[in-house]
């Protein structure tokens, strides 16, 4: 296969480009990285075009400089409050079934699934086959190549603001990258950290990043549901600035080497030193109180994705459990407090197998950023598998027609 696949990772905490090589086989090989402290966003969306185009331009610069190649095109992450989705069916008919099916006749299937009433001001940005049905014979994976009248597909649409995606492909645009393509977070995350099993088993993505939640749903191998929550690893910050009265990059860095997720796994005469806003001495706070304003915030988070999960109707079809990601994902106690209050099987998600992934950007943080990458990897392969298959005829046709009175 050869070439290169870039990523670009936009956060609400940070930026992250990754540049990979790809080699014959088809494996990444990560040979450049930009990471810096993200700019200009809330909760994911673009609230200063200008801050956080500079924010881009400088991660881009950075991975240029570490991998030597010039960076002209990218797959982009987007999230955000603003992202919704919904499942559509589309069918078409496939003749007098008197020829095998062809990816034309499943693009045909896509495009009616997309006919849906989107509004004007949301744009579709994925459209994701969940499953076929051929002549009401369902649990088909790929019907390409099988005969049949009426071919039918569940579609997974994901659409969003018109205006935010706009403003993204601003910033991106104005640091001289052509986006080859969007990429919603979640997708991307499950890329890197989710297990085949698990996808087939039927498992919830949880991407906890520092403005969203990312919440996608898998089974049978397929994405089913997917959201964006409009909270994060950031509320958790402000409620430990507001409630020890100190600054944000303080709470921040509190919140990271002494933060818990269950008040009561902490000693009661466990303390830590705090500096606040007066420039006076560091002043001695206990860990417990600390734990039980991370822990009130954490519930909350775990309340909203299961209330998700039980909405979407899906909740008893997921033995494999939920995995968690992101960089809120490494708060100690999370994975125990989301095991009792889910009801679910928890474990925390990382990007793994990649060859020149540097420690630094090992963990659940960077499961986003690694799965831009995967996902667009895949994305190129099927591109490639969809032109071969336009252009080569199969070879039974001619034969079949032979056979047929005319």
């Amino acid at each position: 296969m050869g070439g290169t696949v870039v990523g670009i990772d936009v956060g609400t905490t940070k930026i992250c480009t990754l540049v990979a090589e790809v080699d014959d086989e088809g494996r990444l090989r990560i040979v450049g990285a930009g990471v810096v402290p993200s700019r200009g966003l809330r909760k994911g969306v673009i609230v200063s075009v200008d801050v956080a185009a500079a924010a881009i331009q400088a991660s881009i610069e950075k991975a240029e400089r570490m991998s030597g190649y010039k960076i002209e095109s990218a797959y982009v992450g987007v999230a955000g409050s603003h992202i919704q989705s919904l499942n559509t069916r589309g069918v078409v008919a496939i003749g007098r079934g008197d020829r095998p099916i062809t990816q034309d006749d499943v693009d045909r299937a896509m495009e009616a699934a997309q006919a849906v009433a989107v509004p004007h001001n949301r744009q579709i940005i994925h459209a994701i086959p969940r499953g076929f049905s051929l002549d009401e014979q369902e649990g088909i994976r790929d019907p390409i190549g099988l005969m049949g009248y009426r071919l039918e597909v569940e579609a997974h649409l994901v659409t969003g603001a018109v205006t935010s995606l706009r403003n993204l492909a601003s910033c991106v645009e104005a640091a001289g990258i052509e986006i080859t393509a969007m990429v919603l977070q979640p997708l991307a995350s499950a890329e890197a950290v989710l297990r085949p099993e698990e996808r087939e088993m039927g498992v919830v993505l949880v991407d906890a990043g520092g403005g969203t939640v990312d919440v996608a749903i898998f089974i049978e191998g397929s994405i089913w549901h997917s959201l964006v929550l409009p909270i994060g690893g950031n509320h958790v910050t402000n409620d430990i600035a507001i409630g020890l009265r100190i600054p944000f990059d303080l709470a921040e860095e509190l919140k990271c080497r002494h933060g818990h997720a269950i008040a009561e796994a902490v000693a009661p005469d466990e303390v830590v030193e705090v500096r606040s806003f007066a420039q006076g001495p560091e002043r001695l706070v206990s860990r417990r109180e600390l734990a039980a304003i991370v822990e009130a915030r954490a519930e909350e988070i775990c309340e909203m994705v299961l209330r998700e999960i039980k909405r979407s109707g899906y909740d008893g079809l997921l033995p494999a459990g939920v995995v968690l990601t992101g960089g809120t994902a490494d708060l100690e106690g999370l994975v125990e407090l989301g095991q009792r209050l889910l009801g679910l099987p928890v474990r925390v998600g990382v990007p793994d197998d990649i060859e020149g992934l540097d420690e630094s950007i090992r963990g659940p943080a960077f499961a986003t950023s690694v799965g831009i990458l995967l996902w667009g990897l895949r994305h190129d392969s099927e591109q490639g598998r969809r032109r071969d298959r336009r252009e080569r005829r199969p070879r039974f046709l001619d034969w079949l027609k032979e056979l047929l009175p005319r």
